[in-house]
């Protein structure tokens, strides 16, 4: 029987309208970009990281940092992101697609790890560990298989479920939808890459752990604790997605 194949696809551009270019900004020696990939690669039971970039020009960039950083690219719409992830999908031949998005540095590769082995044995449709929010605004994972992704390729019309690839399937009445939720309540943290403020709080981070790329989140709590003058940099900007 043919192993059956999970892919990581992150979607990343550099077209944005608060901060263009925000992947590619360092945060200590490497690229936003950089940090996510890195994570990604340490989900356990994942074979493959593919970036999922659009086919224009400007994008170019954020192509060659990701191919940098040993991932498969592939290049598709730029508006148009649930045919992006159907595209990187086939191209690595992909069983189980986990979405994670580029503006988040931080992201955890031991809870989305949790995540995935959720999906695996529950026999659900749908992973995710933002179902409600619990964990950091950076950590969002999701997972769904192939066959649920190309329906919704096949089937979402609205421009909101071709731009945001999953809500099609999260919100469809057919779903088995299952959440991992945090021990503790974290969403208070934000951890995401949206403004310039984010980047400065990265970069503060980055300053007090210079192996900002392997820190758990245990280390960045134990630190915000410590310094929450960290956290205040970009503290009023919580919320305006969650």
């Amino acid at each position: 029987m043919a192993h059956m194949r999970t892919v990581v696809i992150i979607q990343a551009r550099f077209g944005s309208t608060r901060l263009p270019g925000k992947t590619l900004e360092k945060i200590g020696p490497i690229s936003a970009l950089h940090h996510a990939i890195a994570r990604c690669q340490r989900i356990k039971g994942i074979d493959d990281v593919c970036c999922a970039i659009p086919d224009l020009a400007q994008d170019d960039a954020i192509a060659r940092e990701a191919e940098k950083c040993g991932t498969t690219v592939v290049r598709g719409p730029q508006d148009d992101v649930l045919k992006r992830y159907r595209m990187a999908a086939d191209a690595t031949q992909a069983k189980t697609i986990i979405r994670i998005t580029s503006d988040c540095p931080l992201v955890d590769p031991d809870i989305s790890s949790q995540t995935l082995k959720l999906f695996e044995q529950s026999g659900a449709d749908f992973a995710c560990n933002n179902a409600p929010p619990s964990w950091p605004h950076g950590f969002d994972t999701e997972v769904t298989s192939y066959e649920w992704l190309r329906r919704a390729d096949d089937e979402a019309t609205e421009p909101f479920h071709r731009e945001h690839v999953m809500p099609f399937i999260r919100t469809h009445s057919d779903i088995k939808l299952v959440n991992l939720p945090s021990p503790t309540d974290l969403r208070q943290h934000r951890w995401t890459l949206d403004y310039p403020e984010d980047l400065e709080f990265f970069r503060a981070l980055a300053q007090k752990l210079p192996d900002l790329v392997n820190a758990t989140t245990d280390d960045i709590l134990k630190l915000l604790e410590k310094q929450p003058e960290i956290s205040e940099i970009n503290h009023h900007l919580h919320d305006k997605s969650r």
